[in-house]
């Protein structure tokens, strides 16, 4: 059962994002941080025309995604993987 509440609705939702033939890149991540942002936890769909490009696995492309862009890895299934990053505690200045 999932606790979280985003994270059940992002199971059940659309992928936001989709890592196609040009795989990775700087404009990609900075889209999948500004929706991190948004919404915590967003649904990515990599498509079959990135993983016969690059010849990598699942588990290792979003295991990189994760790194690059500072989020938790939530779940990997098929060719969709869930992101989370939690909101960043605010620090107050005395």
């Amino acid at each position: 059962m999932v606790k979280d509440r985003r994270i059940a609705e992002a199971i059940h939702s659309k992928p936001q994002i989709r890592i196609g033939k040009s795989g990775i890149h700087s404009s990609l991540l900075q889209e999948i941080e500004r929706r991190l942002k948004e919404k915590r936890v967003i649904k990515v769909r990599v498509l079959k025309s990135h993983l016969a490009k690059s010849g990598a696995d699942m588990e290792s492309i979003a295991s990189e995604v994760a790194k690059l862009v500072k989020a938790e890895l939530i779940n990997v299934r098929g060719h969709v993987f869930i992101l989370r990053k939690r909101a960043e505690k605010r620090r107050y200045k005395k």
